[in-house]
């Protein structure tokens, strides 16, 4: 006799019933990056308003190579972008305040001063030792890269002139006056949209000057913490096992797909800060291998000459060349750098090795940061 039982239903597909859960994760971690890039704007606008009054100054009367090399870092380092030290560096160029020859060891110095934003990310993973020790050297080695990089072209610039010759010869094969244009990143403007209005309100509550830095300073490194943190874990999640891998190998297999990314992200955001600030987290949650963000970081260093170069164009002939100037560092110092492995290993080795003491010992990254950004960019600026 037939069964009057309802028949079995299927087990349901599990693909269908993880999806909404994955795109619900997706979703999160959407909305985690943005207020990550919200926590680092605000970070950016408070050190900004605390080195305001004294960047303008630091970059008068620089004659010294190394004076300027230091008074580069220092500046980026007060306004937290290099972006920001490199428009008024081609801002006194383009009045004659400062010549392209000066303004040279500036622009170098503007890009090492520009990485102390990744530093700060990654103290965002300091109570996981692991996550911390990846993401200090993904932090890092945008650094030991770009001192690699002023330790080799600044004496050769100074013996030669090669990237001051070689900007003014290519400025003079483009056309100069009303060509400038510039990109309005969407995304660059909704992130500062949302940075202006919590500066708003605390300027509501009465707070201004240093004590509204200081407040806006902690309301962002308090934000990266809990947004980074967030985000390491939901990253596992929403990238399986085989696109990581997937990811690993494409980017291992041509180092120009790293550095195209990089250079295309950085354009698109109109901030290095933000994209190598990106790679943080994907590092330490150990979705990216160091050796696979290094192209990312270094598209990233010539996708924010892009945006100068473009600006540039409506300049006059020396607001042109010393952004030339910049675009042919980072390019020289790329194509010298990435493509031979020994060289490239360097700074590679050395974030990680510093990373390594780190994690042992905490108040290396004090000392690191302090040493790096601070001591040894004003004893230069003193000294010479």
């Amino acid at each position: 006799m037939e069964s009057l039982s309802p028949p079995a239903q299927s087990p349901e597909n599990p693909e269908r019933s993880g999806l909404p859960a994955a795109l619900a994760r997706i979703g999160g971690l959407l909305a985690l990056l943005f207020l990550f890039l919200v926590s680092i704007k605000l970070m950016e606008t408070s050190i900004k308003l605390l080195g305001s009054e004294y960047t303008d100054n630091l970059f008068q009367g620089i004659s010294n190579p190394f004076a300027g090399l230091a008074a580069g870092v220092l500046a980026t380092v007060m306004v937290q972008s290099s972006s920001v030290s490199t428009s008024m560096i081609v801002a006194l160029v383009g009045s004659g305040s400062l010549s392209v020859e000066a303004a040279v060891p500036l622009i170098m110095g503007a890009n090492i001063g520009t990485t102390i934003t990744n530093t700060l990310v990654s103290l965002g993973s300091i109570g996981r030792r692991n996550d911390f020790r990846r993401a200090f050297a993904a932090a890092t080695v945008h650094d030991f890269f770009n001192l690699m990089a002023v330790a080799i072209f600044l004496p050769i610039q100074m013996m030669t002139g090669f990237l001051s010759t070689g900007a003014k010869k290519i400025s003079e094969m483009l056309p100069v006056g009303d060509a400038g244009g510039k990109f309005n990143s969407p995304l660059k403007s909704a992130v500062k949209s949302i940075a202006g209005i919590v500066q708003d309100g605390l300027e509501a509550i009465s707070l201004s000057g240093g004590w509204l830095s200081l407040v806006m300073l902690a309301v962002g490194l308090g934000l990266i913490f809990v947004s980074l943190t967030a985000i390491t874990k939901l990253m596992r999640k929403v990238i399986a096992d085989r696109a990581e891998k997937a990811l690993n190998r494409a980017l291992k297999r041509s180092g120009l797909i790293g550095i195209a990314i990089g250079a295309l992200i950085t354009f698109s955001v109109q901030s290095s800060s933000i994209t190598t600030s990106l790679l943080v987290p994907l590092c330490s949650s150990g979705v990216l291998t160091l050796d696979n963000a290094f192209p990312v970081m270094l598209g990233a260093n010539i996708g924010t000459t892009i945006t100068a170069f473009l600006a540039s164009l409506a300049t006059d002939i020396n607001g042109l060349q010393i952004a030339l100037v910049h675009m042919l560092f980072n390019l020289s110092a790329t194509i010298l750098v990435y493509p031979i492995a020994a060289v490239r290993r360097i700074p590679i080795r050395m974030a990680r090795g510093l990373a390594v003491t780190a994690v042992r010992n905490k108040m290396i990254v004090i000392v690191y940061v302090l040493v790096m950004f601070v001591l040894i960019p004003v004893t230069g600026v003193f000294l010479f």
